[in-house]
């Protein structure tokens, strides 16, 4: 398994298994196939809303001898209703209930948006807690704090543009260690991975092929990455899936992925990109292929009276 470095020397395994929009009754045998399979990292969320079968996964591997705890990296992210500091260990208290774990290797600040606490996704301004009421660095302390109770292994954030990213590094005791964005060959965010590359900020990639169920509900109007015929070509001369490049071009930049399935046949095949080796000439043209496309807009975060702007999410914005 390909590997990426934090600075204390641990190594956060480079492809992981994706766990959002996987229903509770799927993504139990999802996890076991994925650990079968010879996945080592898992990708939750508390709003992912299945974190208890997740857990329920994870306890039935450990407990029969599959893997060793110190084996698996396991990734989880404070939701954006427990910005403040009171609510940042209850929630990873629950996430770890759920998770049936006494730590998370990694632990992100999933938005740089706040919500109140127990709304899932806003409805109108009144369900918005403004950056005066909820600032970043405060909710950062909070995060540290995890770090040193040692509930959390690493900590990070996600979808985080670098002036978040500067924001959270001026009074930080602890830097953040990883940033998870939306991240494939249509948006390669180069200027947010150059960033974190000099800040020693490793990135994770959501949404790797694309998200084409956003384009199938009419939440954008991209072209379907997987049917570019650029990376068609490539696939081709590799002998492999276009999912499959897309998967090693993340690699082979020194970021790690994380794509989602549920489908036994996709869990082995995505896996299978870490034996497709692209050259210079691949990467060159993946480099060339149109774009920026972002799958992942959020709306939500930017509307119904909300306080916050696409330039608070967003590096193409700022």
């Amino acid at each position: 398994m390909k590997s990426l470095k934090l600075a204390n020397g641990d190594l956060m395994p480079a492809l992981g298994l994706g766990t959002w929009k996987s229903r509770p009754n799927e993504v139990f045998d999802a996890v076991l196939h994925a650990l079968k399979t010879g996945y080592r990292h898992i990708d939750c969320a508390q709003i992912y809303k299945n974190e208890s079968e997740i857990g329920k996964a994870l306890h039935k591997a450990l407990s029969e001898g599959w893997v060793k705890r110190e084996e698996l990296w396991i990734t989880s992210k404070l939701w954006n209703d427990s910005h403040l500091s009171a609510d940042v260990r209850p929630a990873m208290e629950r996430t770890l209930r759920d998770l049936q774990l006494d730590y998370v290797d990694l632990y992100l600040v999933h938005w740089p948006v706040a919500i109140k606490k127990g709304v899932d996704f806003p409805s109108g301004s009144g369900d918005f807690l403004s950056y005066e009421q909820a600032p970043l660095p405060e909710t950062w302390k909070a995060m540290e704090a995890l770090w040193d109770q040692k509930l959390a292994r690493h900590i990070g954030v996600s979808n985080f543009h670098t002036k978040k990213l500067q924001e959270i590094q001026k009074n930080a005791r602890i830097q953040p260690e990883v940033n998870q964005v939306e991240l494939h060959p249509y948006l390669p965010q180069e200027r947010l991975k150059t960033f974190c590359d000099q800040n020693g900020i490793l990135l994770t990639g959501y949404g790797p092929l694309g998200a084409a169920y956003r384009v199938a509900n009419s939440e954008v109007d991209h072209p379907l990455l997987l049917e570019d015929t650029d990376l068609k070509k490539i696939a081709r001369k590799h002998g492999a899936t276009v999912a499959q490049v897309v998967l090693a071009w993340a690699l082979e930049r020194g970021t790690s992925v994380v794509p989602k399935s549920v489908n036994p046949l996709r869990i082995e095949e995505n896996f299978a990109a870490l034996k497709v080796k692209l050259d210079a000439a691949d990467m060159q043209v993946i480099k060339a292929l149109k774009g920026p496309f972002r799958y992942t807009p959020g709306p939500a975060w930017v509307e119904n009276g909300s306080p916050y702007a696409y330039s608070d999410l967003w590096e193409e914005f700022i």
